[in-house]
This record gives C-alpha cells, sequence and structure tokens, in this order.
C-alpha cells in the first residue's frame, strides 16, 4: 500500500512523542509540552495518519511504542535535537550564549563539577544547568537520544570512539580515604593506606550500582577482604556527613569534592590499582553537538587539569 502525506509534520508533534517517550504517561508529557491532555492525543493521531503508520500502543493508559513507533522515534529525537541546537544558535546570535544545558553525571567521578561551572561561569555568566545523577549505561542512552547535552562520567575508551563523541579526559589523581581524625587517629599515622588497613575500617560508601563502588569492590575481592560498609547511600552529601559523625571512613577519587566541604576530615592516599575505565567530559560529535553544549565543552576543557 501506498501512503501520500497532505500534510507537512509539525515539529511540535515530534515534539510531543519525544515528550511521552520521555515521560511514558499521557498526562505527564502534555504537561511538559504545555499543551491539554485531548490536544496531545489528537497532534500524536494526526501524525499518525500523515505517516500512515501506527506509533502508540494504546489501551486506557500509555502501552509503549509499536516498532514503527520505535524508529520514527529515533528520527523524531534528532530532527527535535537539531531544531532546538538551530534555536539556540538563533539566540545566541542575539544575545549571546545563554540557556539551560543539561548536564548527565555519574557521582564520584573525578572532578569538582561545581567548581568547573563556576569556571565557564566567567565566560559565559548566562549560561544555566540541569544537572541529573546517573549511571553509565544512562547516561550513554542519554547522550545517544539527546535528552543530555553533555556528560561526565567513566567511560571505556573505545565505546567513546565507536560513538565519535567529543571528548575530554579527566586526569586521574588517584583514590583517597576521608576520616575524623578525633574517632580513627591511628589512620593519622600513615602517609599512605593499604587496602588491608581500610578494609579494617567501617567503611562509607556509594550504592554498588554505581561504577565507582565496583571498582572498590572488586579491588577488595582481589585482596581478599570483606570490609563492614556501615553506611551506604546513593547520596554523597549523606557519605560525607556520616563521615564528619565518625560513622565510618569515606573512600573518593581525588578531587571529587570541593575542599570547603572537607572540614574536619583528614585525607590519605589509598594504595590501589587504576581504575579499569576513563573519567571524561563529553559531548556529541562536531555538527551533530548542539551550539550549547559545543560552547560549554569547548570552555570546559580550558579549565579541567592536564
Amino acid at each position: 500500500m501506498t501512503y501520500c502525506w497532505t500534510n507537512k509534520i509539525d515539529i511540535k508533534q515530534l515534539i510531543y512523542l519525544c515528550n511521552l517517550e520521555r515521560e511514558r504517561h499521557f498526562g505527564r508529557a502534555a504537561e511538559a509540552s504545555f499543551v491539554s491532555q485531548p490536544t496531545l492525543s489528537m497532534r500524536l493521531k494526526n501524525l499518525e495518519r500523515e505517516l500512515g503508520l501506527s506509533l502508540i500502543n494504546r489501551s486506557n493508559n500509555f502501552d509503549g511504542f509499536t516498532p514503527e513507533g520505535e524508529r520514527v522515534l529515533t528520527w523524531a529525537r534528532e530532527i527535535v535535537s537539531v531544531y532546538q541546537g538551530l534555536k539556540l544558535e538563533v539566540e545566541s546570535l542575539k544575545h549571546g550564549v545563554n540557556g539551560t544545558l543539561r548536564l548527565g553525571v555519574m557521582p564520584q567521578c573525578s572532578v569538582a563539577l561545581p567548581a568547573l561551572l563556576k569556571a565557564v561561569e566567567i565566560r559565559y555568566p548566562q549560561l544555566d544547568y540541569r544537572v541529573s545523577a546517573m549511571s553509565a549505561d544512562q547516561l550513554l542512552e542519554a547522550l545517544n537520544s539527546h535528552t543530555v547535552d553533555g556528560g561526565i562520567g567513566f567511560f571505556e575508551l573505545t565505546s567513546l570512539r565507536e560513538l565519535h563523541f567529543q571528548t575530554a579526559l579527566l586526569k586521574d589523581p588517584g583514590v583517597e580515604a576521608l576520616f575524623n581524625p578525633h574517632y580513627f587517629p591511628a589512620l593519622l599515622e600513615h602517609e599512605t593506606l593499604s587496602l588491608s588497613m581500610l578494609a579494617s575500617h567501617p567503611l562509607c560508601l556509594a550504592e554498588p550500582t554505581r561504577y565507582f563502588r565496583r571498582y572498590l569492590d572488586g579491588q577488595l575481592r582481589e585482596t581478599g577482604l570483606i570490609p563492614r560498609v556501615i553506611v551506604e547511600s546513593a547520596s554523597i552529601m549523606q557519605l560525607l556527613q556520616s563521615t564528619q559523625v565518625g560513622l565510618g571512613v569515606m573512600v573518593s577519587p581525588c578531587g571529587h569534592l570541593l575542599p570547603e566541604l572537607l572540614q574536619n576530615l583528614a585525607r590519605r592516599p589509598i594504595e590501589i590499582a587504576p581504575m579499569g575505565r576513563q573519567a571524561a567530559l563529553v559531548i556529541a560529535e562536531p555538527g551533530r553537538a548542539s551550539p550549547l553544549a559545543q560552547h560549554f565543552f569547548d570552555e570546559a576543557r580550558r579549565h579541567l587539569p592536564d
């Protein structure tokens, strides 16, 4: 059967489709699109009619996309990303670089993100940020689907090359233990800490799903050590506060935390093998990165340690 498109596809229809993918709910997608739910549903049905394809599985509620819908979504994300990039480029030509940059960040990556953003602010004071904590898989998916403009995390170098991301590698400054010396005075006697010494103390660690935690667990297993993890949390602030009051010893990449947050805490480097993945700041390849992302990337890498 041959279909004839009688109307041009509206960019708003593609935006609504992308919002539905993100929200997985018609009502929330309508709110994100600043229209009523009946309007959203009608515009998406019009899109299906114009394409001659069923894109959405409908029951009483949103029930995912059809295989054809998934294929169309791939193009819709690309077109919407280019369209939004064009709008940002026009705005930057009129008013300078401004807007909201969407960053996906893996926790405990070896850079103090607020300090980096503050350095970029000197050049681009009108740039705002929406920062989301993500796992490695979530970050790669978000970068590929253009739901974030850039990411900071731990990556396999082969994956970065295959995906053609623009990459600024982050220096690996090593791993350190943070502790309150009032509760763990014996640790002050050592210039560096071994893994066995570390494992003999209660630890405050990120959740096991985080890459840095998996790396640390792997290193401990190789030496046959099973430490007591007294506090486990997805929140870096909870780990830091637990360390401040002496519940345990926190393990972190060097440079991840601002010095101002480490009041009353002592620091000691840990003797440990380097991480298997590379920490990096990444955006899409040239020509596909949004102008906002490109401006940020070019300025941010000037402030990263060599």
